[in-house]
C-alpha cells in the first residue's frame, strides 16, 4: 500500500484519485476477523452488531485505476500482510 500511496503523489500532474489501493480479493468483516484470531492464536470471539445502513455489502475494491495509472498492484496476499503486520507489532510490544 505504501509503495501505491508513494506512486500516487509522484504520479502526472493534473492526475488525481480517488484510486483504490487494497487487495481485489474480497473479504468479509468476520472472514477478515476470523484470520486474525487465528494468526494471532487469540482466544477473542468475533461479537456481531447490527450494521449501520450505509455499510458496503462488499467489500472488494476496483484497482483498475491503479494499475493503470500508476503500475501499482498488490504484491502481497492478506493473509501474508496481517502475519508481517502481527510479527512487526509482535517485536516492538515484545511478546
Amino acid at each position: 500500500l505504501i509503495d501505491g500511496m508513494i506512486r500516487m503523489m509522484n504520479s502526472v500532474k493534473g492526475f488525481t484519485g480517488p484510486v483504490n489501493l487494497g487487495n481485489p480479493n474480497e473479504y468479509n468483516m468476520r472472514e477478515l476477523a476470523e484470520m486474525v484470531i487465528r494468526l494471532t492464536g487469540s482466544g477473542s470471539k468475533v461479537e456481531y452488531r447490527p450494521l449501520p445502513m450505509d455499510d458496503p455489502k462488499r467489500r472488494q475494491p476496483d484497482i483498475s485505476l491503479a494499475k493503470a495509472k500508476l503500475g501499482w498492484e498488490p504484491h502481497m496476499m492478506v493473509e501474508e500482510g496481517l502475519k508481517k503486520t502481527i510479527e512487526y507489532f509482535r517485536e516492538r510490544i515484545g511478546q
